[in-house]
């Protein structure tokens, strides 16, 4: 450590978030490693490190011969401006070195409110923000993660783009950007061989055309790029046998998910017409059971942790959770290690499940009903009935359990307010239900719903939806509000609008919102992602001031032949599949989850023998 940040550790808060050195951290010798790659999250430690997938590119570029990949994270506020005071550039964890003398440098990008930190961390690291400011082939500036999937808004700032899953793409890129040193390349010569990559998206390579009306006119392949037509995201196929972090690094300070995380599977069966990640995930694959209870076991061992989540997009969902769990729990009940599934869905929470659970610790239930009606649950396809929810709650209650905590969104397609008050009527019910089945109603009980306002997003079948309007979505919030002001066991939560507009704005816009999001960078937008550092004026200032209507982007709806700014990206999901679903929607009809039946998304079409793991 340099003896500058030596002097100023002392005075910011949780300084271990910046000094490296972590059991399991990986250190090679700087002069025998080829590449250096800065693996950022532009998010705090806390957060960083609680991210299954960081921690996956870390340990496969790792394992890399010659390749030596460090952690960057943002800081905190306090420790940005200890650090610009004493001249320090933004570092890697590991070595200490600054990062604009390594080779690449990789953003993980997982919600649009962390925009700001990527531009805030190039800054740091005293590098040119945009992509054409920075000529050379180091740094090279990647960025992935579930927000790479509309790529547009951060387009200007970032060289290339990986799509999908990173675990086999990024070594494949990693040796071209290698091939490229070795033989002096040019940026623009190894962007063009990059672009052959599948699941590369190189955006210098594409050109927005605008209508009049301000809609795109095409997003036009620039003639002798070589760029293709669609990028093709990436997947592992083999999900069976891919990396997964055994010896995994154990933070020195305590960090958000500070557990062992078990990957089950890979997608979602059920087609949730809201959900991002249950269509670009897809096509469904899954890990056996008994190497997931190897991997747990061997994982514990070597952390020490106390405690185990079992993680996917629908936990339950898994074909062999019950031996899984039985697995895992002949080993974690004898050493009090906890075992947690947080992604449960009520339809397949079970007694056999919960007769696993409780024999270790109990924490809180968490169940996700998304819509107050059976009517809105059908439009969205969350295919699940009142009597599944309340069924799972009284076995959670009759188990033991006193608190649950529900779920739901406000402002989904075709939602009324007798569905808004549907929340208030289903929540009273799982009251009921504990009166009903309690064994023990002196511990009282806590039924929390929380609400947050629904955005459209991209490559899902409300992606043709606009965002209700501001003003809406307050009433709808007061409308409820005012629905549970007699019930006491019953706590409500909403989600601030301000933000959630922001995200549909960035979620849905095009490249015009990089002059946006540069003019409130340099007026001090950063860490939006957090109460305490949000400030909407400002970037309603730097919206004016960049002459860009962000309802425009967020409130409105869009014909079907609209171009979107994410039309260059390929899920393999095929919009007239998505079509289909938002026309089912407006019906209030179901499609069965893909266990029960192919419904021809497309997504198979990844895989070599063409069938899901469903």
């Amino acid at each position: 450590m340099n003896r500058a940040l030596e002097q100023i550790l002392p005075r910011v808060q949780k300084p271990a978030r910046y000094t490296g050195g972590e059991y399991n951290a990986v250190v090679k010798d700087r002069h025998q490693a080829d590449l250096r790659y800065a693996l950022c999250f532009p998010d705090t430690y806390e957060i960083g490190m609680s991210n299954l997938g960081l921690r996956i590119l870390y340990g496969v570029m790792n394992g890399m011969e010659g390749v030596w990949c460090e952690r960057v994270f943002a800081p905190w506020t306090d420790m940005e401006e200890e650090m610009r005071r004493a001249g320090i550039s933004l570092y890697g964890l590991e070595s200490g070195d600054p990062i604009s003398g390594f080779d690449i440098i990789g953003f993980s990008l997982g919600y649009e409110m962390a925009y700001t930190n990527v531009l805030n961390m190039l800054d740091l690291a005293g590098l040119p923000l945009r992509s054409a400011d920075r000529p050379g082939l180091a740094p090279l500036v990647v960025a992935g993660g579930a927000c790479a999937y509309n790529p547009e808004p951060l387009a200007p700032f970032v060289d290339l783009f990986v799509l999908g899953e990173g675990e086999e793409v990024t070594p494949e890129y990693i040796a071209l950007y290698r091939q490229a040193r070795e033989e002096c390349w040019s940026k623009e010569e190894f962007l063009r061989e990059a672009a052959r990559i599948e699941g590369i998206y190189v955006p210098a390579f594409y050109e927005p055309v605008y209508k009049p009306d301000g809609t795109l006119a095409e997003l036009r392949v620039k003639e002798g790029s070589g760029a293709p037509e669609r990028v093709r995201k990436r997947i592992v196929e083999d999900f069976e046998h891919s990396y997964f972090p055994v010896r995994t690094i154990v933070p020195s300070t305590e960090i958000v998910h500070d557990r062992v995380m078990l990957e089950l599977f890979r997608g979602c069966i059920r087609g949730c017409r809201f959900c991002q990640a249950g269509y670009v995930y897809r096509p469904v694959r899954s890990r056996s059971p008994e190497r997931l209870a190897r991997y747990g076991k061997d994982a514990c061992r070597d952390s020490g942790y106390q405690e185990m989540t079992l993680s996917s997009l629908s936990s339950t969902d898994y074909p062999g959770l019950l031996p899984l769990c039985d697995q895992l729990l002949d080993y974690c009940a004898p050493r009090d290690i906890g075992l947690s599934l947080p992604s449960l869905r009520a339809d397949t929470f079970s007694m056999n499940l919960m007769d696993r659970l409780q024999r270790v610790r109990k924490g809180g239930l968490t169940f996700a009903p998304e819509a107050g009606t059976q009517r809105l649950r059908d439009a969205i396809n969350k295919n699940l009935t009142e009597a599944d929810l309340l069924q799972s709650v009284r076995t959670a209650f009759s188990g033991g359990w006193s608190g649950v905590k529900l779920y739901f969104m406000l402002g989904l397609p075709t939602e009324t307010d007798e569905d808004v008050l549907g929340i208030a009527d289903l929540a009273r019910k799982v009251y009921a239900a504990w009166r009903e089945v309690t064994p023990n109603r002196a511990r009282g009980v806590r039924i929390t719903v929380s609400t947050s306002w629904f955005v459209p997003k991209p490559h899902t079948a409300f992606q043709w939806e606009g965002q209700i309007t501001r003003e809406e979505y307050q009433r709808r919030v007061d409308l409820l509000r005012d629905a549970f002001k007699k019930d006491r066991s019953i706590t409500y939560n909403w989600h601030d609008p301000d933000t959630s507009w922001l995200e549909a704005v960035f979620s849905r816009g095009d490249r015009r919102l990089a002059d946006v999001l540069e003019y409130a960078w340099e007026r001090g937008a950063k860490m939006d992602a957090w109460s305490e550092h949000f400030d909407f004026p400002r970037w309603l200032d730097a919206l004016a001031a960049c002459g860009v209507d962000g309802d425009f982007y967020a409130h409105r709806q869009r014909p079907r032949d609209e171009v979107f700014p994410w039309c260059r990206i390929d899920t393999m999901v095929t919009p007239d599949f998505l079509w289909r679903e938002r026309e089912k929607c407006y019906a209030s009809q179901v499609t069965p989850d893909c266990r029960s039946k192919c419904s021809g998304c497309g997504a198979n079409r990844l895989l070599k023998g063409g069938v899901c793991d469903g």
